[in-house]
């Protein structure tokens, strides 16, 4: 099945470029996992630049020591959260191909990178569940950004792998407003819809959604604070 068509407008592309420019500035090694990515054939699924900057940001004023994260594509938003950590931080990325984890860890090491980034092969789901059997200290943020049919699933990890007070950022969750006609996209908005339904009863989740616009079209993300 051919994947879900977002509709940018080349107004909010072009802003996002100019935001990126002057306020955003990423550096070569950002850009080379952008380019990393396309080079190997990899879909250009990643966070945008100035969404990268906003996990940065994030991940400093949580203060966050351990972050967990579920989608690693090419590395690209896991350079920007390793990059908010402190020194002894550390991150756990979930990654299911082989191909992409083996383009994410080059990216990452040049980055300068290397030590702080554990890369986890395999399905995601049988990954969280080897975090929880290992025993590992609680999370202190989680970014989720995989595939959306297991939204629900990763939230639900995500409250037992976290400490109390983590944060959590679920992307794509606008999704061109099939949260509101599932019909539009069969594969992927009926877990979102499920998603952001568990964020507005799960009694261990305080959540909001912003909507975005820009060069992955109208989306938005969630974002929650575990009690």
């Amino acid at each position: 099945m051919a994947m879900f068509e977002h509709k940018p407008r080349p107004e909010w592309t072009a802003a996002e470029e100019f935001l990126t420019r002057v306020v955003v500035h990423p550096d070569p090694a950002l850009e080379q996992a952008i380019s990393s990515a396309a080079e190997a054939g990899m879909p250009a699924i990643e966070v945008a630049p100035n969404a990268g900057k906003l996990l940065k940001l994030l991940v400093q004023l949580s203060g966050a020591r351990r972050v967990l994260e579920i989608g690693t594509l090419a590395g690209f938003s896991t350079i920007w959260i390793g990059r908010g950590l402190p020194e002894d931080g550390t991150v756990v990325t979930c990654e299911f191909l082989p191909k992409h984890a083996e383009v994410a860890w080059a990216n990452i090491d040049f980055a300068g990178l290397g030590e702080k980034v554990e890369i986890r092969l395999g399905p995601a789901l049988e990954t969280l569940a080897a975090l929880a059997e290992e025993g590992r200290e609680p999370f202190d943020f989680i970014f989720i950004d995989a595939d959306k049919e297991n939204n629900s699933r990763y939230l639900d990890w995500a409250v037992r792998l976290g400490r109390p007070g983590a944060t959590v950022v679920l992307d794509n969750t606008v999704w061109e407003g099939a949260i509101l006609d599932p019909d539009l996209d069969p594969v992927n908005a009926p877990g979102i819809v499920d998603a952001l339904k568990l964020l507005g009863e799960h009694p261990r989740l305080d959540a909001t959604v912003i909507q975005t616009v820009g060069s992955k079209g109208w989306d938005g993300f969630a974002l929650a604070r575990i009690s």
